[in-house]
């Protein structure tokens, strides 16, 4: 029987993400939202800086309501300010992977037509390369050190740009100054208009490579991540109590399960998230373990593995850790006994796609069963489908299927697509193949086809395909994914040169100017030719099948 959402938790209560932002400055404005290095901020003033981003962004630019806005932080005190700014001004935000390369950073600010970016000072040498070629307009520019106090500020700040030489030299015209926008008057007494966008008006576009093709702009609406916001808080109430705990927060906010987790939900409970800003520095997270009360964790199977390996972890104190849980690509078991065994509790695996808010179903303390990934949350709907669009009984294999209110618009200008993906009457086909028990428990079987799951990220083998295939020395590739103990899959490509005139070295150099680095083979294998059906389609399946029979590999 499908699990029901009850009136206390009816997301209809509530019109657009900013009723959450208010929900928490009324009830613990006091209470901290967001800590970041030696700063934190309460609700309160989370509610006033986004008040300023707002009010300059109405007053001091051209933008309209329904524009978008791309934001390209890491984990900062900048991103839920920018973020919930944007929303008061009537904006639609795009979230960016501040991991992309010039070429990407071309195909999702052109494609989502965004007028305006909140970028890092590190990246804008990249944005100087493309901006010519898109419609922005507005560019704030934000270091890494503001948000933190002046001393602190000005010593981050020269340090990362004159010490460690980590901003490399750029000039953009006309460059706003986040810090500078943030330090204006703050006065609280000038009313923002009330936004005209709310309910099912698009409030977030989320990258993604979807069940197929090139990266998409998912559309979700404020009524999408209000409905996931209160199915989440139903399955979590056993464990994660309101405005009591502190939530570790080393996933990127800009990745769908950690927005979802740290934007929308910890507000909504009013709990403490931990930013981690550069979680690829293990030291900095074993630090905010050793030195802050930290009660939850969310992560993802490559964390928890990397962790595990590190001896300074034995010296952390877990005793007031309750609550563990994971998504984005599946968790091992043997990392998920082992934690358990450190910790003192259990990893709560879930299962989600951006195209979903993301999250689709979550095992729960009472009700967990091992080596599943849970039921379907609150007022969702799953079935699993054969390849004849059939409807399979129980304990059969097949495609998952999920109907809910959670279930995103469709792709940014890409009808085709979301035609290809969701139908009429509302069943989004994810790609993922499972098993449903007769209690209703999902069993993942395997993952999107060619999809490759990266430390959680979705990796598209035609973009890399399209990209190596332009270099004039190539004459086709074609790109798979393989387990990796660290990452659940790595890159591999095939590649046919041509007359063998480009080497593994120039084609790794190559590789690293045009794609993200979870995004770069970490085994190229030339080939004389590529398998290939009977209509000349490369065929994936048989590569990974025989991988590992190939010479050649690095």
């Amino acid at each position: 029987m499908k699990e029901q959402l009850s009136k206390e938790f009816d997301p209809r209560q509530y019109t657009s993400l900013l009723d959450v932002l208010s929900y928490a400055n009324k009830h613990y404005g006091d209470k901290s939202a967001y800590s970041c290095f030696s700063r934190t901020l309460s609700y309160s003033d989370l509610n006033r800086y986004s008040d300023n981003f707002a009010l300059y962004l109405r007053s001091k630019t051209s933008l309209k309501t329904g524009d978008r806005i791309a934001i390209q932080l890491p984990n900062l005190l900048q991103f839920p300010i920018a973020m919930f700014g944007a929303l008061k001004a009537g904006l639609v935000v795009v979230n960016t992977n501040p991991l992309y390369t010039a070429r990407e950073m071309r195909h999702q600010f052109t494609d989502s037509g965004v007028k305006a970016i909140v970028i890092l000072s590190n990246f804008c040498h990249k944005l100087e390369e493309v901006i010519e070629d898109t419609d922005i307009e507005h560019v704030i520019v934000t270091q890494i050190g503001d948000m933190q106090s002046p001393l602190k500020r000005l010593f981050m700040n020269l340090g990362i740009r004159h010490i460690k030489k980590l901003v490399p030299d750029y000039h953009l015209d006309d460059a706003a100054d986040f810090q500078k926008i943030m330090s204006g008057s703050g006065d609280t007494t000038v009313q923002l208009p009330k936004p005209s966008r709310e309910g099912d008006d698009t409030a977030l576009i989320l990258y993604t490579g979807g069940t197929t093709g090139y990266a998409k702009g998912a559309m979700l609406s404020h009524n999408n991540l209000l409905a996931n916001m209160m199915q989440m808080r139903i399955r979590c109430m056993e464990i994660i109590s309101d405005g009591v705990e502190d939530i570790l927060a080393p996933l990127p906010l800009y990745h769908s399960y950690a927005f979802m987790f740290h934007c929308v939900l910890m507000p909504y409970a009013g709990n403490h998230n931990l930013l981690v800003t550069n979680p690829g520095d293990l030291g900095s997270v074993i630090d905010v373990l050793k030195n802050r009360r930290v009660t939850g964790f969310v992560g993802i199977n490559t964390i928890y593995l990397a962790l595990l390996q590190r001896d300074d972890i034995k010296g952390v104190d877990f005793s007031d850790m309750h609550f563990c849980g994971a998504g984005g690509m599946p968790m091992t078991k043997n990392v998920a006994d082992d934690w358990e065994k450190l910790v003192g509790c259990k990893v709560f695996e879930g299962y989600g796609l951006t195209e979903c808010s993301p999250v689709v179903s979550v095992n729960s303390p009472s009700k967990y069963r091992e080596g599943t990934v849970g039921v379907p949350m609150a007022g969702t709907e799953v079935q699993v489908v054969d390849d004849e669009g059939k409807t399979l009984e129980h304990g059969e294999k097949g495609e998952l299927w999920v109907r809910g209110p959670q279930v995103m618009q469709g792709y940014w200008n890409r009808e085709e697509n979301t035609q290809e993906v969701l139908s009429a009457d509302g069943w989004l086909k994810t790609g993922d193949y499972v098993q449903i028990d007769e209690d209703g428990y999902i069993k993942v079987v395997d993952r999107k086809k060619d999809m490759i799951l990266v430390s959680g990220f979705n990796v598209v083998p035609a973009e890399i395909e399209e990209y190596v295939n332009a270099h004039p020395d190539v004459l086709e590739s074609a790109a798979i994914g393989v387990p990796n103990p660290k990452t659940g899959e790595s890159v591999v490509l095939y590649l046919v040169a041509k007359k063998n005139s480009i080497t593994q070295e120039e084609l790794r150099a190559y590789c690293k100017k045009g794609l993200a680095g979870y995004k770069l083979p970490r085994k190229i294998i030339f080939r004389d030719e590529l398998p290939k059906s009977n209509i000349g389609k490369v065929l994936r399946r048989e590569l990974r099948d025989n991988h590992g029979s190939a010479n050649q590999e690095s």
